[in-house]
């Protein structure tokens, strides 16, 4: 009787370790790797288009990611960030194994005119002889839609007349308003002199995939724009996919990147509640 006791117990046991282990090693994330120089992304893209009109009041906003390696990986995952008016409208995230493809593909019901933005990340993960190494990639992309009680909906990306460029004009003081002033809120928090750094918004960190950040290389801002998604995942993303982000408050982040190249900061506020992180890096050897 007892050794079937001990028996059964032993079972149990390894069973809870083994459910442990499978769930720890499913559990997305994104973890930067050293840079794979023998792949790369065929295709990555954002995009945000009107849908459809649903009523006089509502109309739908279609948001997709999509990317595409050379090659299958070990692992794929991308995730898409939407933005209204600079503030936060839709976070999704997707990640699948042994796969060359990944696609996030959703509709967003809004009201009113509205500048849009949507920036992505596009990570690959790639195993081989016992060696982790990894690829990544920005896309981004913006959309304006005008929902005016005398003319029918429309949207553009960029104006091509001066009806959409007074549009642009009175939507981008909207956004660049409100982003100013929240920002400038977080910089008086924590103390931090802008001055003393390049900051830049979250959306639009995907024009250093071709351009290297002040004094430093293209490599190394390759590392550090991998480093910094795999905190903003951990730290940004995932609490608030996890807390279901449509009833979270928070506006686009600013990256501040220091002008002595040896650290950042990414300010963000998530229902009120203030945060910053930091990364620091050297050159790369």
């Amino acid at each position: 009787m007892f050794k079937w006791i001990i028996t059964i117990t032993f079972a149990l046991l390894i069973s809870v370790i083994t459910i442990y282990f499978i769930n720890v090693q499913t559990k997305p994330a994104i973890t930067y790797f050293p840079a794979n120089e023998e792949t790369k992304f065929t295709e990555t893209e954002t995009n945000l288009k009107l849908f459809s009109e649903k009523d006089k009041d509502k109309y739908d906003i279609s948001w997709t990611s999509n990317s595409k390696s050379e090659k299958p990986m070990y692992l794929r995952q991308d995730v898409s960030i939407l933005f209204e008016n600079g503030r936060l409208r839709g976070m999704r995230s997707k990640w699948e194994q042994n796969t060359d493809k990944i696609y996030i593909n959703e509709k967003i019901t809004q009201e009113d005119s509205g500048y849009f933005q949507s920036v992505s990340y596009h990570h690959g993960e790639i195993h081989t002889n016992n060696n982790i190494t990894s690829i990544h990639k920005l896309s981004d992309d913006n959309l304006y839609v005008i929902d005016s009680p005398t003319t029918a909906i429309d949207s553009f990306k960029k104006p091509e007349n001066r009806y959409e460029e007074e549009w642009k004009h009175l939507l981008d003081s909207i956004t660049k308003q409100q982003l100013l002033f929240h920002w400038h809120q977080l910089l008086k928090h924590f103390s931090i002199k802008s001055k003393d750094y390049l900051t830049v918004p979250l959306t639009q960190l995907s024009k250093y995939n071709e351009e290297p950040l002040p004094n430093l290389s293209q490599e190394e801002t390759d590392k550090i724009m991998g480093q910094l998604w795999e905190g903003l995942y951990k730290n940004y993303i995932i609490p608030i996919i996890n807390s279901n982000e449509e009833k979270v408050q928070s506006y686009i982040p600013i990256v501040l990147f220091s002008n002595q190249a040896d650290h950042l900061i990414v300010l963000f506020e998530r229902n009120g509640e203030k945060m910053k992180l930091i990364q620091r890096y050297s050159p790369i050897k």
